[in-house]
């Protein structure tokens, strides 16, 4: 059941093995984070966003983003994901939450408000629901679960995945959980990648955001699918990057 404060929390951190300081890599004039910042403040349905970083010295970069953009900033461990989400939802007093990942600059948040009402017109028969990333790229992806399923999964959790991937607990337990998944009806282009882990990715987002932000700032995943319409070439710009397991 769908209960106030909803809270999107994005985790965000300064070291990656692929792409180091990834989301602080400029596309056109602006740090990759302040675009997946700017895009999740357009969510009518979020009552609050936490970035959840880290600790590190390095870290103070991310903060200043975010503050400058009057997000809230929770600072927890490094690899202790898990905990770290849970300090941040504990900060805003969340009470549903709704996760991302700092390294999706074009996330639509059209998109995300559809997730968060169905998972309210669920009407409490659904534990955790995700968008359907089979019909859509990586990159656009969202979870919506409650304050006490993330409370479970902190308290219960042992192996290192399941730290490190905050909602793993959950989804790989259909068996206890009740798990749904949103499929947009919209246009469908599997196989894409949206987000960034390696230069090809960051390649990819650039070309997308110079194409679309200029004349429409708020643009969605209906205007990118168009635009992959029209170059259907910029896809080959990472096809050989591997999602991580």
């Amino acid at each position: 059941m769908l209960q106030h404060p909803v809270i999107a929390i994005t985790q965000a951190r300064i070291g990656s093995t692929r792409l180091p300081g990834k989301v602080l890599r400029s596309i056109c004039g602006k740090p990759l984070l302040w675009w997946h910042l700017t895009r999740l403040r357009r969510c009518r349905l979020l009552d609050g966003i936490v970035v959840a970083t880290t600790e590190e010295p390095g870290a103070d970069a991310i903060v200043k983003i975010a503050r400058d953009l009057g997000v809230a900033v929770w600072r927890g461990p490094v690899e202790d994901v898990l905990s770290r989400y849970l300090g941040a939802a504990h900060a805003a007093k969340a009470a549903t939450i709704v996760r991302v990942t700092s390294d999706c600059p074009v996330i639509d948040p059209a998109l995300i408000d559809s997730l968060i009402q169905a998972y309210e017109d669920a009407d409490g028969s659904i534990d955790y629901m995700s968008l359907d990333v089979s019909k859509l790229p990586r990159g656009l992806d969202a979870e919506i679960f409650s304050a006490n399923m993330l409370e479970i999964a902190a308290r219960e959790a042992r192996d290192l995945a399941e730290r490190e991937h905050v909602t793993a607990f959950i989804y790989r337990r259909p068996e206890r959980f009740r798990i749904g998944a949103l499929v947009p009806d919209s246009i469908e282009l599997p196989g894409l990648r949206l987000c960034v882990d390696t230069s090809e990715d960051l390649l990819l987002v650039s070309r997308v955001i110079e194409a679309l932000a200029p004349e429409r700032p708020s643009f969605a995943w209906a205007d990118m699918a168009r635009i992959f319409e029209l170059h259907p070439e910029w896809a080959l710009i990472n096809a050989n990057t591997v999602q991580k397991s």
